[in-house]
């Protein structure tokens, strides 16, 4: 795949900027040719979120020019409805093989956070426009902690590549390191590979749902992104995001 790649200093969320001007002309134009490429993949890139968005109401911290905060659009109609959580796997192990590259202890938290031993690096925020049975758009977002020394929120477990390693790293290289493994597994069955990184693959863990809490082991995750337990009375749960929290 191609991407184009624009930087901006600043914006509210690069989802909303995605959203906002993904059917404008000028966003997909090729500057150097001048001419329309409207079915390549495009990625912006903010060194600032004022209202940098997680999952529901939660809100990503992230200090001016240290972190990635970046946004992809692409275009997968091939991928079917029933078949969108394929993209979570693929960016989620794109991330941990291109951090990887400088720290080890990586996992996948269900469905797409990634953590570093019991705290969080990086967050996904994946958001589809179907058209029929397929995908038309899909806009992944990332807030990837990387140079910030220091976390001010009340978020419960941040963590950057900084506090890990105590050097500070090129962003750039490490934004392009995610895209080429991005591509390399968007064709690829991941499945195997996405079950082998997830956070709490093996033994018994805490979890809470509508009922209370409860001790259960992973089983696998569905194609359809549905996570599968087995508690320890050997009974089998299945839970849509949101629906279950680990404790």
């Amino acid at each position: 795949m191609e991407w184009i790649i624009k930087h901006i200093a600043e914006t509210d969320s690069t989802n909303r900027w995605l959203k906002t001007h993904k059917e404008e002309h000028s966003l997909l134009q090729d500057t150097e040719s001048n001419t329309l490429r409207l079915n390549n993949n495009f990625c912006l890139v903010a060194d600032y979120q004022t209202d940098g968005r997680g999952c529901g109401n939660n809100h990503w911290e992230a200090e001016r020019g240290k972190n990635l905060l970046f946004s992809l659009l692409i275009h997968p109609e091939h991928i079917t409805a029933n078949r969108q959580f394929h993209i979570s796997k693929v960016v989620s192990i794109a991330i941990c093989e291109a951090l990887g590259q400088h720290i080890a202890d990586l996992s996948i938290k269900w469905p797409n956070d990634i953590y570093w031993r019991n705290d969080k690096i990086c967050g996904i925020l994946i958001e589809n426009t179907l058209k029929g049975h397929f995908i038309k758009d899909c806009i992944i977002g990332v807030g990837l902690n990387v140079n910030q020394r220091q976390f001010h929120s009340d978020a419960p477990n941040p963590v950057s590549l900084w506090q890990i390693i105590h050097q500070d790293t090129d962003r750039e290289e490490l934004l392009h390191s995610i895209l080429n493994a991005f591509d390399k597994y968007m064709a690829e069955d991941v499945k195997a590979k996405y079950l082998q990184k997830l956070y709490r693959r093996k033994d018994f863990h805490h979890y809470a749902d509508k009922d209370g809490t409860f001790m259960a082991e992973l089983v696998t995750v569905e194609d359809d992104g549905h996570l599968l337990l087995r508690d320890d009375n050997n009974q089998q749960r299945r839970y849509a995001f949101k629906e279950v929290k680990f404790i």
